[in-house]
């Protein structure tokens, strides 16, 4: 079966940074941090952590009042990406009767409607209703989002949910690519969104032990991956989302092309629910590397899952050496959860946007706060400066809770 090219026509965002495209990128450029304290006065105790908020998002003003009140927040952050990127990309929101039954959505959230759920929750048992909106179910659920997406983009083709831990944008990017490539959709809509806000959500991280501490001068500084000092991750919400298009299909109508989706490849460690094997990622990387038709020396740069734990950074450098041997040390490197911080479910997407800019702009963003690098991560070329550099192709990892893999390659376009 002949094999279509895909096209990345389109790029939206709800980033922690409040701006758009541009200056998202622009400010990881300047390893400008998005991490502030988050302090929570709910019951049964405050929780105090660093954290990134989309503080400066507004449902109403973005979507309208009718719209963003049948919707949890992670389905009014993932239709604002949505309908950035859908501008972006240069497409109409309306139909129009134009036939988009091969058009379709397949977007990943790890939490989906929980902070639906857990005002349900406290209305039965803290404040004693018998009864909930009817509304409840279809505002909390995990395709929300996609739903709804696909009603006012008028998608009729395949609309589909991923919920796979902080694997779950990448994996419904990696599938809308496969749709797209096999030529059974024209054009998908994908990417990812999340917001760990819910106390229940946050006291469960916490109690992992897995967060990095801090207060509010220390927070921007809080999550510094492959450092020797490192403490941790740091929680955030946010949403990404993208064009995927078959590239006849979007050079016939003059689209503008921001970078090719060439390869994904996915893997389960299948060994243990919340440590990372270094055999299951090098078996994501490889098999993504013979799924685009790329040599490890045609890699330039890397985003890296890079969570900023004692375990995993180590694990993931110990597996890109493994698989780019001796071409490891040319390879770029850079964790950009440094600055925006793991928006879990959505953070597949906004790397997949970071990695996407990087080819763009042939600048590849750096590890912000990586002043010494800890020596179990080194033999890799880590960013901590950004600056133009030529960039042919690129990969995103995504190394998710229950041993799920995926990464994602890209190729530069020519301008």
């Amino acid at each position: 079966m002949t094999q279509r090219r895909v096209a990345i026509t389109g790029l939206g965002l709800v980033s922690p940074y409040g701006g758009g495209l541009d200056d998202f990128f622009a400010r990881l450029c300047r390893g400008e941090s998005a991490i502030r304290q988050l302090v929570t006065g709910d019951v049964p105790r405050p929780l105090s952590m660093p954290f990134v908020s989309c503080l400066d998002f507004d449902a109403d003003g973005t979507l309208g009042r009718p719209l963003a009140i049948m919707m949890d927040r992670f389905a009014q952050l993932a239709m604002a990406a949505t309908f950035s990127a859908w501008d972006d990309a240069g497409l109409a929101r309306t139909t129009d009767g134009e036939n988009r039954d091969s058009w379709g959505c397949a977007w990943g959230t790890s939490l989906g409607g929980t902070l639906a759920f857990e005002r349900g929750y406290r209305e039965m048992w803290l404040n004693g209703r018998s009864r909930l909106p009817p509304s409840s179910v279809v505002i909390g659920m995990h395709n929300a989002a996609n739903a709804h997406i696909s009603i006012q983009l008028g998608l009729g083709g395949i609309s589909m949910s991923h919920a796979v831990a902080c694997a779950s944008a990448s994996i419904a990017i990696g599938e809308a690519f496969r749709r797209v490539r096999s030529g059974e959709a024209t054009v998908m809509l994908t990417g990812g969104s999340d917001t760990p806000q819910a106390y229940g959500v946050a006291a469960a991280w916490e109690a992992l032990r897995v967060l990095a501490p801090g207060d509010a001068d220390s927070a921007p500084r809080a999550c510094r991956p492959f450092s020797t000092n490192r403490q941790g991750l740091v929680l955030g919400e946010g949403s990404a989302a993208l064009v995927l298009e078959d590239w006849e299909h979007a050079r016939a109508r003059g689209a503008r092309i921001h970078a090719e989706l060439v390869g994904y490849g996915t893997s389960c460690d299948h060994n243990h629910l919340v440590r990372p094997s270094a055999e299951g990622q090098v078996r994501a990387l490889n098999n993504t590397l013979a799924d685009a038709g790329l040599g490890t020396a045609e890699i330039d740069y890397v985003n890296a899952h890079g969570t900023a734990t004692a375990e995993g950074d180590p694990i993931e450098i110990s597996a890109l050496k493994t698989v780019f041997g001796e071409h490891a040390g040319e390879v770029a490197v850079s964790a950009t959860k440094s600055m925006h911080g793991h928006l879990l479910g959505a953070a597949g997407a906004i790397e997949a946007i970071a990695t996407v800019m990087a080819l763009r702009e042939q600048t590849a963003p750096p590890t912000a706060h990586l002043d010494d690098i800890d020596p179990a991560c080194a033999g890799v070329d880590h960013v901590t400066t950004a600056s133009a550099r030529p960039l042919r192709a690129a990969l995103s990892n995504s190394f998710a809770f229950g041993g799920s893999n995926a990464v994602l390659a890209f190729r530069a376009v020519e301008r």
